[in-house]
């Protein structure tokens, strides 16, 4: 009920703040990832990777718009281990995951200039690939093919003339749900944060 009372008001405040169409501006950017993931006993130890990004931010005014990103983006954990159902056996190895990432996020710009920003919302992950780094192992087939969660951004740009800008944010990425398939132990979830780089343009 909460979350629902949350996403109305949300909206409302759109509308209500909405007086004509609202420009477009697209961007493109690439960062430094640090991810990891964790269950109700522990944290793993953190991978670094790297996300490459493609973004649309419509603004209902001056104040708010809603972004959408396509992220190629690299997850996983180190110092893992890799399971032997023959043997029973635990072998020590890093996990990569990849993920292409769609989050969808209300965008808050503040600031006097309107430079800086907030943006927050829901994403959805959807696997690529699952490697187990040490032996070369492809272990996709013990991933759920989906990841959702939170995702969260907090940035500044800064303008090179009237139609681009730099910007420069950090970001970061909770799930919601468990990454394996066939997981009889407490759920484990992934967390990303990245700082991340790019320019954005008006296409409108």
């Amino acid at each position: 009920m909460k979350t629902t009372l949350f996403w109305t008001a949300l909206i409302l405040s759109f509308v209500a703040s909405a007086q004509q169409k609202g420009q477009l501006e697209m961007g493109f950017g690439l960062g430094v990832n640090m991810a990891s993931v964790s269950d109700e006993y522990d944290n793993s130890d953190t991978r670094y990777g790297f996300n490459a990004a493609a973004s649309a931010d419509y603004y209902f005014s001056d104040s708010w718009s809603i972004k959408a990103k396509l992220i190629y983006d690299q997850k996983g954990w180190n110092n893992g281990a890799l399971y032997d159902t023959s043997t029973a056996d635990f072998f020590p190895t890093d996990y990569q995951l990849t993920y292409i990432t769609v989050p969808v996020m209300a965008g808050w710009h503040f600031a006097p200039k309107r430079n800086w920003y907030l943006n927050f919302g829901l994403y959805a992950g959807f696997l690529t690939s699952a490697e187990a780094t040490n032996f070369n192992y492809d272990v996709k087939d013990q991933f759920n093919p989906t990841d959702f969660g939170v995702a969260l951004a907090v940035g500044v740009k800064i303008p090179v003339n009237d139609k681009i800008k730099i910007f420069v944010e950090y970001d970061g990425q909770g799930g919601f749900n468990d990454i394996f398939k066939d997981n009889f132990d407490s759920a484990v979830t992934t967390g990303r944060s990245a700082i991340n780089v790019g320019i954005n343009f008006l296409a409108n």
